[in-house]
């Protein structure tokens, strides 16, 4: 194995558990979010020596995901319509068990998010520490705190008026 294959390799295994959520989160699709996150990591690999190391490698690759799946999301065009993802959550909600049902549940109500409103609770799910989800996401830390409460009011409520039916 080359020097630059391990160091894709380590890249990889620190990475790819986060990516894989985020692209979760726009798709609602677990196929398509491996998808999406196997094209985000043949970007880093394409684009490796081109990481000018002006912010935490994190960054860049959760940079390119963003970016990875809005153009997914603008050629796909939002073919598959909510209730086609309910009927898909349904189904296998009957094969998980009931904290898998609870993070399906959670993905759906992210998925009603704006797009850059889901950006942000995605990376504060997998605990992507603030000043890192500021810097990305291009707005002040103190912003963000503030961004992150009122997501987080938005999804309880949308959770609330989910559980209501």
């Amino acid at each position: 194995m080359t020097q630059n294959e391990a160091l894709f390799k380590s890249i990889f295994d620190r990475n790819n558990r986060k990516v894989y959520h985020l692209c979760y989160g726009y798709t609602g699709d677990s196929d398509a979010a491996n998808d999406l996150m196997q094209e985000t990591f043949i970007k880093v690999w394409q684009n490796l020596d081109k990481f000018r190391n002006q912010s935490q490698i994190s960054t860049w690759i959760y940079r390119i995901a963003v970016n990875t799946c809005l153009s997914y999301l603008r050629v796909e065009k939002r073919k598959v319509t909510d209730e086609i993802n309910e009927r898909i959550i349904e189904t296998k909600a009957d094969e998980v068990s009931d904290k898998q049902e609870q993070v399906n549940q959670l993905y759906k109500c992210i998925a009603q998010l704006e797009e850059n409103e889901r950006i942000i609770i995605t990376m504060v799910l997998d605990e992507v520490p603030y000043q890192e989800i500021a810097e990305i996401s291009g707005i002040s830390e103190g912003n963000l705190r503030v961004k992150i409460h009122r997501i987080k009011n938005k999804l309880t409520e949308i959770y609330n008026r989910h559980e209501r039916f």
